[in-house]
């Protein structure tokens, strides 16, 4: 184990271990505004083996991961290209640019009276929902990352009469990659950030469920166990984004352990 996970995991210890005196010992802070442990663990049976919320707990996590994958795919695969596009051509910059500046601003819950209008309670409304809020880093990173790569390449590319289609494959996106998968990143953590409130609204199963159904019925134990979940199958997910990332981009380590 490394210095910085052992510290990391110390860090951690140190904390529960905080919580569990300060909840259940010495009882500084009231069950009714702060879970103990035991209320947490008590909560995680119940969700687990009977259900809470119309569902049990594996059922509640596969419908919220659904959601975000399909959004953040979604996602990727309309704001990738259209950042490299802008970024590529000052003309598509010029049409696209000022209505993308627009509803950039807009925060993507307020999508939500939309969504529900156009597409219903559905599983529809909470993926556009999710998708408009992983859209907007995917294409400012994508866009930023073209801006990025120096003239002088593209010039030389085009001097030697390289095609458009394999400049675009060969140097533009390489070169972009980094960028772009730093716009992913941050689309994936706006993916789960923006999920729990998708499903505050007609949802029937998943963590916002979850979330919302504990909030009116005063169970701190079990929005507790909702926002664990949120946490774990977020950081989950990054890290699995991380090491396509790092498998995708095995060549930018070896650039740079070259003199």
């Amino acid at each position: 184990m490394s210095r910085r996970s052992a510290i990391g995991l110390a860090t951690i210890a140190t904390l529960a271990l905080a919580w569990y005196l300060a909840t259940m010992p010495l009882e500084w802070i009231s069950p009714g505004r702060f879970p103990s442990p035991l209320d947490v663990w008590l909560a995680l049976q119940q969700v687990t083996l009977k259900g809470y919320a119309n569902g049990l707990l594996y059922q509640h996590i596969w419908h919220s991961l659904k959601l975000v994958v399909l959004g953040f795919l979604v996602a990727a695969g309309t704001g990738v290209p259209l950042g490299l596009l802008m970024g590529w051509s000052a003309r598509a910059e010029a049409l696209i640019n000022p209505v993308f500046l627009l509803i950039r601003p807009i925060p993507p819950l307020a999508w939500i009276p939309l969504a529900i209008l156009w597409l219903g309670l559905g599983d529809s409304a909470k993926i556009m929902v999710i998708w408009f809020a992983a859209f907007v880093p995917s294409v400012i990173n994508s866009f930023t990352g073209v801006r990025s790569i120096e003239p002088s390449v593209i010039e030389a590319a085009r001097m030697l009469g390289t095609p458009r289609g394999r400049l675009v494959r060969e140097i533009l996106f390489p070169a972009a990659a980094p960028m772009i998968f730093t716009g992913l990143r941050l689309s994936l953590q706006a993916s789960w950030t923006t999920l729990v409130a998708a499903e505050l609204v007609g949802a029937i199963y998943g963590l916002g469920k979850i979330l919302n159904v504990a909030q009116t019925d005063l169970y701190p134990g079990m929005i507790f166990v909702g926002m664990t979940c949120v946490a774990i199958f977020g950081w989950a997910t990054t890290r699995l984004l991380a090491a396509i990332e790092t498998r995708s981009l095995a060549w930018t380590q070896l650039a740079e352990a070259l003199p």
